[in-house]
């Protein structure tokens, strides 16, 4: 499956899903328990590479600026994704955590109920609004011309300028406790995802309603569904995936690979691609296992590179992967 490592990037730390993200020309990750690095795309080789303090707790990129918020320093830093350069920052409260950019605001806090939510420029660092006492949301998402939370049984939208309720949603059951992971998936500029409790997905939509699409019968990670190919992906807490149709939510096939599999779904070709601990695994439209890439180190996320390329992290590394194209059948 595996037709070439077309580079790789030593981390000197673990790697995780949480610790990069990947743009349309570059790969931004964590590295060396203190730097934050840009890596040229196409060939890994360092665009940048600054100090931006220890393990982050958000990573976001929005507008060709890179957002950044550190266990320590209680710092959000706003740098520019072509330079590295520092635009602003601003200093936050111990145990800040939550990073949402929506057009060009960015709003941090919330998690755990620590803190207040506040509103920044995300031109300049510019304070809008805060919270009068601490807050508490699941990692919000940008939807519906505002940022979408939500906490407990309830969901809401909040205007990010002025800090304003433009809508809310009564829920079955208590969101799922996804920690600094997402909890929505917005599927389209009417619908978002939510996963609630320990087994069940809700869709929102922008009307008001709230429809119960999917409730599994064994346990579920707690982290947002992904939607991919046209299908939503459920990630099981044991192991495997289920494949569901967005719009009526029926099941329509599980992936068990007879070990974890890990966060990230990719499209290749007419199939996907999923991985478990220690191998890539290629699925057929249908979701049956076509073929099987052992892989000598630890995966521990998978992401998509386009155009046949995927990437993974490991124990220790950073790999961009060429993959070889094959039709089902072929």
């Amino acid at each position: 499956m595996i037709r070439e490592t077309r580079w790789e990037r030593n981390l000197h730390q673990r790697g995780s899903a949480s610790s990069f993200l990947v743009t349309e020309d570059c790969v931004v990750v964590h590295e060396r328990h203190t730097r934050l690095v840009c890596l040229e795309r196409a060939d890994g080789s360092v665009r940048w590479d600054v100090p931006i303090g220890t393990w982050p707790r958000d990573l976001v990129i929005a507008n060709r600026r890179c957002l950044v918020l550190p266990q320590s320093p209680h710092r959000l830093s706003c740098l520019d994704l072509r330079t590295g350069a520092v635009l602003w920052h601003v200093e936050l409260p111990r145990l800040c955590g939550h990073v949402v950019a929506a057009s060009d605001t960015v709003l941090v806090g919330g998690w755990r109920g620590y803190t207040p939510l506040a509103a920044f420029d995300l031109r300049d660092g510019r304070p809008l609004w805060q919270t009068s006492s601490p807050a508490h949301t699941a990692l919000p998402v940008s939807w519906g011309g505002g940022v979408l939370m939500g906490h407990g049984p309830q969901a809401w939208l909040t205007d990010p300028r002025d800090g304003s309720e433009l809508a809310r949603w009564h829920l079955p059951e208590p969101m799922a406790d996804t920690e600094l992971r997402p909890v929505f998936t917005a599927v389209g500029p009417d619908h978002c995802l939510a996963r609630l409790g320990p087994r069940s997905l809700t869709c929102l939509q922008s009307s008001g309603a709230v429809d119960e699409l999917v409730r599994h019968d064994v346990d579920l990670v707690a982290e947002e569904a992904q939607f991919v190919g046209g299908f939503v992906w459920l990630r099981e807490s044991r192991a495997g995936y289920l494949a569901a149709d967005p719009d009526t939510g029926s099941a329509l096939w599980r992936v068990d690979v007879g070990q974890p599999l890990v966060s990230g779904v990719i499209r290749v070709d007419d199939g996907f691609v999923v991985a478990g601990e220690g191998a890539l695994f290629r699925l057929r439209p249908d979701g049956q296992i076509m073929e099987r890439s052992p892989h000598a180190d630890r995966i521990s996320a998978l992401r998509d590179l386009g155009a046949g390329e995927v990437i993974v992290t490991t124990r220790g590394t950073l790999k961009a992967l060429a993959l070889e194209s094959r039709r089902p059948g072929a």
